[in-house]
């Protein structure tokens, strides 16, 4: 079957990866698609802004199953122009993604379902804002309702400072559009846990957990990014705690979306902070996350297309989902001065095939240009390997990712760290 990837990041090169192995696709087909996706499959240019220009695409290249893969064109009602056209097409409706497009509503869903979640309160002027902020010890979270490209958290360390984003949030002058809503919230501490669900509005499936590194600078700090790296073991959470997760959340969220009208169908990632006071939500989304997929598929079994039939067709529950055992690592080379402005056009030299099947570069921002491969975007490129435990993951990932260079390139070293330590103490 023909297959067409809506997106052109890492994530996206890791799907077409995915499809690419499976026997059932003959053709993948990546819009707009990168530098890395051109070499393994056709790219037709497309504004992801642009949701008639999408369903263009889809008209006229006739895909057996479309796959959005940004959250983006979810958020625009992508699925549902599809869905009207009575195409397959795998992704969340524009009303289940607002678990991912207003953390303003998914705040609210989590109290209407007696999810964990932290305290907070949700301002829609600034007044607002020095009124709730009273109610904070500090640091403080504040966080833009909408889509900010896995960037829009600031933790702040005074009130002050907590009204000084806030206020850049309703301007715009944060990141780039105004706010209606900002989120105060209670800042936690413990360990961050990505866990990934497959939905197909009735049943919530474990497909397998990663943490990632959202800090720009080794040691978490610096400004948060769409994220530095990933690692996915077995190891990040124990059965008992998976399944919790999985009876607690990710069905309360099924369960919650189907009650109020808005069948969830699509992948789940639930961003969890591990509390003393237990496991919080600390977002939702409502697709693959990026770099956590690049980790997960490389360590995953199943046919990535029998997981996307489950939850389009509502056989989720029957299916058994098998992943590798081990490690696998992803490590993010991004573009100098990332998430800050960078330039972009800069040659790429060293990338090679790796000499063993476990390290697999994925492109993210990348683009062809005159035949020569140059930096596209702020993440560039996933550097991604498996093995059989995380330290020989990430030596596999960082002895190729020694082999690449572009100028101004810049990424972490300390990718996994937290697990290592534990693995050392």
């Amino acid at each position: 079957m023909k297959v067409l990837v809506i997106g052109g990041g890492g994530r996206e090169h890791a799907l077409v990866w995915a499809l690419q192995r499976s026997a059932q696709v003959t053709e993948v087909v990546s819009a707009p698609g990168n530098g890395g996706i051109a070499q393994i499959a056709r790219c037709i240019p497309v504004d992801v802004n642009n949701l008639a220009a999408m369903v263009d695409i889809v008209a006229t290249e006739q895909p057996a199953l479309t796959i959005v893969g940004p959250e983006l064109p979810l958020s625009l009602g992508l699925v549902d122009e599809l869905q009207r056209r009575k195409l397959r097409v795998f992704g969340p409706t524009q009303a289940a993604a607002m678990l991912e497009t207003s953390k303003a509503f998914a705040k609210q869903f989590m109290l209407r379902h007696d999810i964990p979640t932290a305290a907070h309160a949700i301002c829609t002027t600034l007044d607002e804002v020095r009124e709730q902020l009273h109610r904070f010890s500090v640091p403080v979270v504040v966080k833009a309702s909408g889509l900010a490209a896995g960037k829009g958290v600031v933790i702040c360390q005074t009130h002050h400072q907590a009204e000084s984003a806030a206020a850049q949030m309703f301007s715009g002058d944060l990141f780039g559009t105004q706010e209606s809503e900002v989120v105060l919230e209670e800042f936690l501490t413990g360990e961050e846990l990505s866990f990934f669900a497959l939905c197909d509005g009735t049943h919530a499936i474990e497909i397998a957990s990663a943490q990632d590194h959202k800090r720009v600078g080794e040691g978490d700090t610096g400004p948060n990014t769409g994220g530095m790296g990933a690692y996915s073991t077995d190891g990040i959470a124990t059965p008992a705690m998976r399944q919790w997760l999985l009876r607690n959340v990710a069905q309360k969220v099924v369960d919650g979306m189907r009650s109020e009208g808005d069948e969830f169908r699509g992948i789940l990632f639930i961003g969890i902070m591990m509390t003393p006071r237990g496991p919080m939500v600390l977002e939702f989304n409502t697709r693959f996350g990026d770099p956590e997929t690049q980790a997960i598929l490389l360590r995953m079994e199943t046919d990535i297309l029998d997981l996307i039939n489950a939850s389009i067709d509502g056989n989720a529950a029957l299916l058994s989902v098998k992943v590798r055992p081990g490690a696998s690592a992803c490590v993010i080379a991004a573009s100098g001065g990332y998430p800050g402005k960078y330039a972009s056009g800069k040659p790429i030299t060293g990338l090679s095939e790796p000499i063993t099947p476990d390290v697999v570069v994925f492109h993210a921002g990348t683009a062809l240009r005159d035949g020569q491969l140059v930096t596209a975007g702020g993440r560039v490129l996933a550097v991604t390997a498996i093995a059989a435990d995380l330290q020989a993951a990430l030596d596999k990932a960082y002895a190729e990712l020694a082999k690449i260079s572009f100028e101004g390139m810049q990424y972490r070293r300390d990718i996994g760290h937290r697990a290592l330590t534990r693995t050392h103490a």
